[in-house]
């Protein structure tokens, strides 16, 4: 099953959401809707940045450290386990910084993997001499089993996420994991598409570095994203130095008095200006939310809505994703033109995406029945029915 038995199902949440009745938003794997919580919070900020002299001394640090330690409950991490960073590409540059490999072993990637990490490795390759190592998934496997067919001692790093990119595709990060372990390779985790929408565990995955952006299943901001290093790296290199995240960087006085010390844990890697005044509470007000509905019970919604999706584009003949994650669900358009498939739902008010051959579909918790009703009426008038 795609999520634990027994999860309970939230109501539809869409009086949280400014999305209006008549618009079916089915991209959230693109960008979510922004809470009302959080547009409040942010017309909130704006208006204290508008008047810098009310910005205290501890707020350049209070509102940051109450967004990392947020986000670290949600994976079942520490505060000290999180770096604040802007986007995917700037953690995987990290962890590429922090990692090494001998010439001739290898960096294994999913092919069609987004794109941020495939640059981030080929760089890591031509430093190290490594070679990347593109897994395929042949028809009838699972992403699973091809990752574990083709991890062996040879492998130094393995870049994977919980789920692919374009069509939601699953995982199994435990096995994926357990065999990395056992080849002495270390294991990155690109979990953009899945942190807040599918339980993670890195007490018991335990990988190197786990990385999140905050605008998708976050439901934050743009700009505003995470980093989980764990603890065997905490001593490592930086993209950047800034001032912020040296010891004793809350005594601005002494600032002139340059230290060598970082701040304890992962904070050394967080970006410049990770304070964001005027972002920081709309990725809050976000995390609380997602804290208040639990992530095993919004992955338990979601799939109940996904899985009456994809049972309505198998009873018109066309293939889906199996197994994928509760959140997210590709159907296979291949042979047919995609634009003219999303300018038909368009036309209809009805928002999804094409990623590779997939129509990718990803609601959330503002999703309604009738929403589900408007995709699958206008899912039939793109092919034709």
């Amino acid at each position: 099953m795609n999520v634990p038995s027994g999860g309970q199902v939230l109501p539809c949440s869409r009086h949280l959401f400014d999305v209006p009745d008549h618009v079916a938003y089915f991209n959230v794997a693109s960008i979510a809707p922004t809470l009302r919580t959080g547009l409040a919070a942010g017309n909130d900020s704006m208006q204290l940045r508008a008047q810098p002299w009310k910005i205290s001394a501890d707020d350049w640090f209070t509102a940051a450290e109450q967004r990392r330690a947020l986000f670290a409950a949600l994976i079942g991490a520490s505060a000290d386990e999180i770096a604040l960073i802007s986007a995917t590409s700037y953690g995987m540059a990290t962890a590429a910084k922090n990692l090494t490999a001998r010439p001739g072993r290898r960096v294994l990637v999913l092919a069609e993997e987004y794109p941020s990490g495939i640059y981030s490795w080929w760089r890591f390759t031509e430093r190290t001499g490594a070679t990347m190592l593109t897994v395929a998934r042949g028809p009838g496997r699972t992403w699973t089993e091809a990752v574990l067919d083709a991890l062996d001692e040879r492998v130094a790093v393995v870049s994977v996420p919980q789920v692919h990119w374009t069509d939601g595709a699953l995982l199994d990060l435990e096995r994926i994991a357990e065999a990395a372990r056992a080849a002495g390779a270390a294991l990155v985790i690109d979990a953009s598409q899945s942190a807040g929408a599918m339980p993670l565990d890195v007490a018991a995955l335990r990988p190197d570095f786990l990385v999140t952006v905050g605008y998708k299943w976050l439901l934050g901001p743009f700009g505003l994203g995470y980093l989980y290093v764990a603890p065997a790296h905490h001593d490592g290199l930086p993209l950047e130095e800034n001032w912020i995240v040296r010891k004793d960087a809350q005594d601005f006085a002494r600032l002139v008095d340059y230290r060598e010390a970082y701040q304890p844990g992962a904070r050394r890697f967080d970006m410049g200006q990770r304070t964001a005044f005027e972002l920081t509470p709309m990725a809050t007000a976000a995390l609380e939310q997602l804290t208040t509905w639990t992530v095993p019970k919004i992955a338990a919604t979601l799939n109940a809505t996904t899985a009456r999706i994809s049972a309505a584009a198998q009873e018109r003949g066309l293939a889906v994703s199996d197994p994928r994650g509760p959140h997210m669900l590709g159907i296979d358009v291949s042979g047919r033109t995609p634009q003219h498939l999303l300018t038909i739902l368009g036309n209809a008010d009805v928002h999804v995406s094409v990623r590779g051959s997939a129509l990718r579909i990803s609601p959330h918790l503002h999703t309604s029945e009738g929403d589900i009703g408007k995709l699958i009426t206008a899912l039939d008038s793109a092919l034709g029915r």
